[in-house]
């Protein structure tokens, strides 16, 4: 089974609270649409910041949620000087505290996270190739380092199209590229 490849680089999600507290009344502006119906890049960035360090740039990603989460990559956790575990969308048990800086106002959260390797798809398709029931897949990453991942979990929605989601880190060591297709491996 061939699926394309999101690589996805760190990124924030903000509540309709958080957002205000951020951003003030200005409206969250899309830039482009991701490949997730209903989900876009926007053009509103903020800077993650800890003890340690700072990562500045960081987009912020729509529509708002039900929950704030910065997503980061293991690279960034060491530039920050924290050990965010890994997660599941909107799963912030443990998550570490970061401070969300924006240009009017910022706030402090246990919601940092790495994301888990996961693969979006819908229930037809995944009755379609075989993966009702089944929780987690390996994905086969073919390149001049040809990787296999294990621990990719299945994230079904109505809405989702099939897509496999990695973070830079995961994507640098494969040699891996957004719209690479890969196989997922049942």
């Amino acid at each position: 089974m061939k699926v394309l490849l999101g690589i996805s680089n760190r990124h924030v999600h903000l509540t309709e609270e958080d957002y205000k507290t951020l951003f003030g009344n200005n409206p969250l502006e899309k830039v482009k649409d991701l490949v997730q119906p209903g989900e876009y890049a926007s053009n509103q960035k903020v800077s993650i910041k800890t003890e340690k360090n700072i990562i500045n740039n960081v987009r912020v990603l729509g529509p708002l949620r039900k929950y704030t989460q910065v997503e980061i990559s293991k690279t960034d956790s060491f530039t920050l000087g924290i050990q965010p575990p890994i997660r599941n969308s909107g799963d912030l048990e443990e998550a570490e505290k970061i401070t969300i800086i924006g240009p009017k106002g910022e706030l402090t959260k246990k919601c940092c996270i790495i994301a888990t390797r996961h693969l979006h798809i819908n229930k037809e398709e995944r009755e379609k190739y075989g993966l009702v029931g089944i929780e987690k897949v390996k994905v086969r990453i073919e390149s001049e380092k040809t990787t296999i991942l294990e621990d990719v979990f299945i994230k079904e929605s109505p809405n989702y199209v099939l897509e496999l989601h990695l973070d830079t880190d995961d994507g640098n060591a494969s040699l891996a590229k957004t719209k690479d297709e890969v196989e997922i491996i049942i």
